[in-house]
């Protein structure tokens, strides 16, 4: 009877022990389960606090890497809202899922939009480099019109400077010789009566034809110049010798001037200096007698 009501006993304790055991041992499983979601939760989050970080980071280095105030504005909001998405994620729980959710979608556009700046202004970086107009501010809004317009803004700008110095007349061949009474070369400048300077404007198909104003100025060795009037260049009056009105299409033209000699001149060096269209397009010095 003893043995009837025991063994049913010790069978009832040992399903219970055996239950605990495994209750015990489920319970440790999913703790550490738990434990290693909660860890790889946590990495998570500390991977996107980074993400973000970086992307901050990467805003500020772009701003130092350009001049237009309009981009700048717009990188510094841009900035500002990673940082405040940073914040939030900083104090939101691991554990919380659906903020964890919506901040790692917020993070996928941080990444699209910085991704577009970057292509942007390292685009726009590139055109600066080729362009070698002086006018290398972009100062228009980020739409991709505006810059493409400015960009052809200062191409035509950079173009027609490069026309402009293309179109610049040349002097070649300039020549100093004293005349004397007979028309006929003189050796020494002491009995010349006449001053006699030739040279030829050289071949340029890319000059404006036309009729020209030629300007000679003669300083002769005591440094004070031969002067009948004034001419501008480069935003100031100066003194000319000689001036001639001179027929250019485009062709080699040879240009010959006198000076009239009203008084006695020592020998020396003489410097002569051309001039045309408000540019100086030759110079040279000449030693006589």
């Amino acid at each position: 009877m003893v043995k009837k009501i025991i063994i049913p006993l010790i069978v009832i304790l040992l399903a219970l022990a055996g239950g605990m055991v495994y209750l015990f041992l489920s319970l440790d499983a999913e703790k550490k389960a738990n434990k290693e979601m909660q860890e790889l939760a946590e990495l998570d989050k500390k991977e996107m606090e980074n993400e973000y970080q970086d992307f901050a980071n990467q805003y500020s280095e772009m701003m130092t890497k350009i001049n237009n105030d309009s981009i700048i504005a717009q990188l510094t909001q841009e900035q500002l809202r990673t940082q405040q998405l940073l914040k939030e994620l900083q104090e939101t729980k691991s554990a919380d899922a659906r903020e964890i959710t919506r901040l790692k979608k917020e993070l996928a556009k941080v990444r699209a939009v910085l991704r577009q700046y970057v292509i942007q202004i390292d685009s726009l970086n590139r055109l600066n480099e080729h362009l070698t107009a002086e006018n290398n501010r972009v100062k228009a809004d980020l739409e991709e019109s505006n810059r493409v317009n400015e960009a052809l803004n200062a191409d035509k700008a950079s173009l027609t400077e490069k026309v402009a110095i293309a179109a610049q007349l040349d002097a070649s061949n300039i020549n100093f010789t004293p005349i004397n009474k007979k028309g006929k070369a003189e050796k020494k400048v002491s009995k010349a009566k006449q001053l006699k300077i030739d040279f030829t404007i050289a071949r340029n198909v890319t000059a404006q034809s036309g009729m020209k104003t030629v300007y000679v100025r003669i300083t002769p060795p005591n440094g004070s110049t031969l002067a009948v009037g004034t001419l501008q260049y480069e935003n100031k009056k100066i003194q000319y010798s000689i001036k001639k009105q001179v027929e250019y299409n485009g062709e080699a033209t040879p240009v010959t001037l006198y000076w009239d000699i009203h008084e006695v001149h020592s020998a020396g060096t003489y410097h002569v200096s051309i001039f045309c269209d408000g540019q100086m397009i030759g110079q040279k010095s000449f030693t006589v007698k």
